[in-house]
């Protein structure tokens, strides 16, 4: 379990709302900011739910936008920052598949939520979540959710451009055969993994084709890896098909008029998410 703070601390105007960005003290070239609710009580018994809301290849932040939700459910937000450049210099990608060159950022974001959890109250002291990603965090979103459904409460996709199908005829990651041992023989538990209620969201002017076509010879190419559609529209039906065809119930929401634009996705996501981080908690069976 991960341990939360057992006395108060000195509460600081930085404390709440939306802080600075902090260095993760176990890894301090990865960090984070928050969202607290403004009313947060140091010695108070109260404990608060938390959403983790993943930045795109822009570095987007993630913790204001947000702000209304922590209104309306007083949950946390933790908004992780993987730099560009982290593996290797000029990528931004590595982030996006968990591992790459050296970086968990799966183990990553765990320690930042233990760090969390040492100065925040956290319900289930933040194993148990919510995860949002826009683009290139969806794509981390949706990857994490096959390997740690039991951590999860409830995933939101926004505009995911390259996926990973819940396919083991398909080699990973294009598809999920072989993911499992990739990521040291960790099982895929696929009835785990349809327990949690996903949403996919993506706007309707979201297709440029240009923009996550992969080409022979890349780094992230793999056979199969435009076989999804040649836009974000049709990858993200995809990926709704194939998640609804492993028993999950996803709901999929099309922003109208909206392009690849996290501001503008982000309230169908705040709808979902808040019906969800609103309902009584229940621990997983199984």
């Amino acid at each position: 379990m991960l341990a939360h703070a057992d006395r108060p601390w000195f509460l600081t105007r930085y404390d709440t709302g939306v802080t600075p960005y902090w260095a993760l003290q176990a890894e301090p070239r990865v960090g984070y900011r928050l969202c607290v609710p403004r009313g947060y009580d140091p010695g108070g018994t109260s404990r608060h739910r938390l959403l983790v809301a993943l930045h795109g290849s822009m570095r987007e932040d993630h913790a204001v936008p947000f702000q209304s939700l922590v209104g309306a459910t007083g949950a946390i937000v933790l908004a992780p920052m993987f730099p560009g450049g982290l593996a290797i210099p000029g990528d931004l990608d590595a982030y996006k598949f968990l591992r790459f060159e050296g970086f968990a950022c799966d183990r990553l974001l765990f320690t930042m939520i233990a760090e969390v959890a040492r100065k925040y109250r956290l319900e289930c002291d933040g194993t148990r979540f919510a995860l949002f990603g826009f683009s290139g965090g969806a794509q981390f979103a949706h990857r994490f959710l096959y390997l740690y459904p039991e951590h999860l409460r409830a995933v939101s996709l926004a505009a995911p451009g390259l996926i990973t199908l819940l396919d083991d005829r398909l080699p990973w990651w294009v598809g999920t055969g072989g993911m499992a041992a990739a990521f040291g023989a960790r099982r895929i538990d696929r009835a785990a993994v349809a327990r949690v209620p996903v949403q996919i969201v993506v706007g309707s002017a979201d297709d440029d084709p240009t923009e996550i076509a992969i080409r022979e010879g890349a780094h992230d190419w793999m056979p199969g890896v435009n076989d999804a559609g040649p836009t974000r529209l049709d990858r993200a039906t995809a990926l709704v098909a194939s998640l609804s065809d492993a028993g999950l119930t996803v709901r999929q929401d099309v922003v109208q008029g909206a392009g690849h634009d996290h501001l503008a996705l982000i309230p169908a996501a705040t709808a979902f998410l808040v019906a969800v981080l609103s309902h009584p908690f229940q621990e997983a069976s199984g």
